[in-house]
């Protein structure tokens, strides 16, 4: 599922508001999905009741959840950090307050979501962190961008910037000290899903294998012998080709790079499926490219076992790689495993994912990532 972009409005006025500002942020990013920007904060009255003030921001949120979910989760956690219901009694105190106001352009309407929240117009505290993040976000029913209905707000109350700023989670993984980053793995281990999430949670530009592109590997998976060689030139001569394309047009505006290949690949199933004059061959043309290209300051290695890369090969479904044998893939894997082992010169991370699934489960994602920027 593609994600979605949520806007999540916060709010606190019991005990350490700030802390629980801060801490309803930390498991948002754990449980639900990439935060991607967090407005000022900002204190304001009570509204339609007599309290201490509030503490009030907005965030803009991506998740692949599906709305109602995340209002179950958002439930969830105003439960874990303190907050505590009262039937009937109207507007109260809280630890955590955590309302979505927008999801995307779509309008919602069951029993128990609402969106666009059906009150954010008329409070300023919705409106003025809101503004600071999506100021020009369209309400999808009033057809007005956020900074207008903060301008025709009717609502008076004072709001007072505060000079603390809330920690984005995601900043826990620093990937500052990389450049160029490869992510590698067997067929099947995730290699693009992970580099498509990286690229699009850290800003970082995709260089992604155009596999689906190439006409030799339907026929080699029909006919290994006749097109081995055939498909290892192409995959060689497009990698290379590739690299040095994308590495020749910097992007300004990106922190660094991440590939789900490194062309280091060519030698590794070349070693595989050629027959050894012809991977003398291959081996020639390599080192004479490769001295040519940018070398990724970390190499990660996505291991997983045989039996998952069979169920992950069948989940994607691509006709040609149905047939793939076990033998094959335990060969692929001792390839690059012997490769790594005798590199002196890579800095390579080993992550063994055979037991985690980062795609389904956000906390084994958000675990690899440890793995992938920690020492």
């Amino acid at each position: 599922m593609e994600p979605k972009t949520f806007h999540i409005a916060l709010g606190s006025n019991k005990g350490d508001k700030f802390k629980n500002l801060q801490n309803a942020i930390n498991a948002i990013y754990v449980k639900i999905g990439t935060i991607k920007l967090i407005s000022k904060v900002y204190k304001s009255p009570a509204f339609g009741f007599e309290s201490d003030d509030f503490y009030n921001c907005c965030l803009v949120l991506e998740s692949d959840m599906l709305p109602q979910d995340v209002l179950c989760v958002l439930l969830r956690i105003e439960t874990a950090l303190g907050r505590k219901r009262t039937e009937g009694t109207g507007y109260e105190a809280r630890v955590i307050d955590l309302d979505i106001v927008f999801v995307e352009s779509e309008i919602i309407n069951t029993d128990i979501l609402q969106v666009p929240h059906p009150e954010m117009d008329k409070r300023k505290f919705v409106l003025q962190p809101l503004n600071d993040i999506a100021s020009k976000f369209v309400h999808p029913k009033f057809n007005q961008p956020v900074i207008d209905l903060l301008q025709a707000c009717e609502d008076e109350s004072a709001l007072e910037h505060l000079n603390v700023w809330l920690k984005n989670p995601k900043k826990t993984f620093d990937f500052s000290k990389y450049n160029y980053i490869a992510i590698e793995g067997n067929i099947g281990a995730g290699k693009t899903t992970l580099v498509t999430k990286m690229a699009n949670d850290f800003n970082a530009k995709p260089i992604l294998e155009r596999f689906a592109d190439n006409p030799f590997l339907p026929k080699f998976y029909e006919d290994a012998h006749r097109y081995a060689f055939t498909l290892e030139m192409s995959f060689l001569a497009d990698r290379y080709q590739q690299i040095s394309d994308d590495f020749s047009q910097l992007d300004l505006f990106k922190d660094f790079i991440v590939s789900d290949y490194d062309v280091f690949k060519s030698l590794i199933f070349s070693k595989i499926t050629l027959q050894k004059d012809e991977f003398k061959l291959c081996r020639k043309l390599f080192y004479l490219m490769y001295k040519d290209i940018a070398k990724p300051e970390l190499y990660v290695y996505l291991y997983q076992n045989t039996e998952r890369l069979q169920q992950n090969i069948k989940k994607r479904g691509r006709d040609y790689e149905q047939n793939i044998e076990n033998d094959y893939l335990e060969k692929i894997n001792a390839g690059y495993l012997d490769f790594l082992k005798s590199q002196t010169d890579f800095n390579v991370k080993i992550i063994d994912i055979s037991d985690r699934d980062f795609v389904e489960n956000r906390a084994d994602y958000l675990w690899l990532l440890g793995e992938i920027c920690g020492e």
